[in-house]
């Protein structure tokens, strides 16, 4: 018995030891990025751009598609939301594949504009750093802005201006539960969602934003049912 208990509190270390090196990594890369760019200039750097999209100028069927299909915990939780990581982690065990990530709006934020795309251990912890500095510094609101202002909507189209105008010839203020649910799954994969490059699986996405969207109260089926026949490429 004596000798299990030293094997788990050997593991426990080793564990610990790896997350402090990992998270000291993390937080050396976060601060290198603010010594390249500091986190003011960064900030304003996205926001002073001319298609930059205030939360208030944004339709309120985008904003409800964008919380229900990519983080609906977002206006309750800090810069993590472990809850969504640990039910990430049950639903990708249990069908033995990759079918859901926990990353927050947060952390998808601090990925965009203060970092690089490389998928390494290294970005993904100095990620956290930046969310944290981004929950601290700016209101949820903001962050928000700061998301669909810098998301990839395929076809050459960065942010949501470019995305409305691009598609659909209108503001982002005023796009409808067709147009709002369709752009709301592009940014999880672009290349793939795209209106105009997969109609179907692009179809496909939009029906899985409408059902998170009556998951989580934003609107009923019937208002779901209509949407098939409101708009499309």
């Amino acid at each position: 018995m004596k000798f299990i208990r030293r094997i788990i509190i050997f593991i426990l270390v080793i564990i610990i030891g790896v997350a402090f090196f990992i998270g000291k990594d993390g937080y050396d890369y976060y601060q290198k990025s603010l010594q390249e760019k500091s986190f003011k200039d960064r900030i304003s750097e996205v926001e002073n751009n001319e298609n930059f999209i205030k939360y208030d100028d944004l339709s309120k069927n985008y904003i409800n598609a964008v919380v229900a299909v990519e983080d609906h915990r977002f206006f309750e939780h800090g810069a993590v939301d472990f809850i969504s990581i640990g039910r990430a982690i049950y639903t990708n065990i249990s069908n033995k594949e990759l079918q859901e990530g926990g990353s927050t709006i947060t952390q998808q934020v601090a990925k965009n504009v203060f970092f690089t795309q490389e998928e390494t251990i290294k970005r993904k912890s100095g990620e956290l750093f930046a969310a944290i500095d981004l929950e601290k510094k700016l209101s949820k609101e903001e962050i928000f802005a700061l998301y669909v202002n810098t998301a990839y909507f395929g076809n050459g189209y960065y942010g949501i201006k470019a995305a409305s105008n691009g598609y659909y010839k209108k503001e982002p203020k005023d796009l409808n539960l067709y147009e709002a649910s369709m752009l709301a799954g592009v940014p999880n994969a672009p290349s793939i969602y795209a209106p105009t490059k997969n109609p179907e699986l692009a179809k496909q996405r939009q029906q899985h934003v409408l059902r998170k969207m009556i998951k989580y109260g934003y609107i009923t089926q019937q208002e779901a049912k209509t949407v098939n026949g409101d708009g499309g490429f």
